[in-house]
């Protein structure tokens, strides 16, 4: 009796008939038996898919980027040690204070610009406000008494006065004569002031008559700032002694005296701001 192997079993069925049940319980087998073969091979493609991808992460060091490699990064010791920027520092000493402009203008030791009619008297004509004054005649000299009346002169004579620089200004009837005395130190110039007597003579010439001579009342001012004294004697062209209500000759006498102030005061601001500008030794 032979037997068809790998086929369906026949059963003693009438007539050699297929026994249809049998059929179908072994048709049932073979489907249970292949959907367990694909649960089971779904869940090892699954794991096969985890250990790349833990294999992966562990190979990259963690990256994200799948091109990079560890060997990419930079060893420690390449690292900089310290990546902070420098904060800014600030000087705890405050600077020097500016030169003191009358620091320059007391001593002849530090005022060391040329003396001239020109740098204290420039122009031909002083503005001061609305009031235009003339430049007259000029002089210099290094005898101070010549230029002076009465007992001035032996005063500055006898306080070292350097040199005298006079000059008129003339605003119609009205003339003024301002002098400024030159010593070597302040404080010849204040013991000159304190010890003032007589007063400047009068420079007459370039369009000035002769003024404020042979007794007539004139006014006088005397004063000093730094090194220097300075002096006016104002009157009336015509020979007319002042009184005290004549305003336009104390006017004139005091713009002169301001601008002599100014002037002097200049000269040290200069002196002291070249001072400044130089490199420290």
């Amino acid at each position: 009796m032979s037997s068809w192997q790998g086929g369906p079993s026949w059963g003693p069925g009438d007539n050699g008939t297929p026994d249809w049940a049998a059929l179908a319980d072994e048709s049932a087998a073979r489907a249970r038996r292949k959907r367990w073969l694909m649960i089971g091979g779904g869940i090892l493609a699954t794991g096969l898919v985890g250990a790349i991808v833990a294999t992966a992460v562990v190979t990259t060091g963690g990256r994200s980027d799948p091109t990079g490699s560890a060997s990419e990064l930079p060893a420690p010791a390449d690292l900089p040690e310290d990546t902070s920027a420098p904060e800014p520092s600030f000087s705890s000493v405050a600077p020097p204070p500016p030169p003191d402009p009358k620091e320059y203008i007391s001593s002849a030791g530090k005022d060391k610009a040329p003396i001239t009619v020109g740098s204290f008297f420039p122009g031909e004509k002083l503005a001061m406000g609305d009031r235009v004054h003339v430049k007259g005649a000029t002089n210099r000299t290094t005898d101070c008494a010549t230029g002076t009346q009465g007992a001035l002169g032996a005063v500055l004579t006898g306080n070292g006065c350097e040199q005298l620089i006079r000059a008129t200004y003339r605003k119609d009837e009205v003339a003024v004569t301002v002098g400024i005395a030159v010593f070597d130190t302040e404080a010849r110039a204040k013991k000159t002031v304190d010890q003032t007597s007589g007063g400047l003579a009068s420079l007459s010439g370039a369009g000035v008559p002769t003024f404020c001579r042979g007794g007539t009342v004139c006014r006088r001012t005397t004063n000093s700032y730094g090194r220097y004294a300075y002096f006016t004697v104002g009157g009336f062209t015509n020979g007319t002694s002042v009184t005290a209500q004549d305003r336009d000759v104390f006017a004139v006498g005091d713009d002169l005296t301001n601008f002599v102030f100014r002037q002097i005061h200049q000269r040290g601001r200069v002196q002291a701001s070249q001072a400044a500008a130089e490199p420290a030794q």
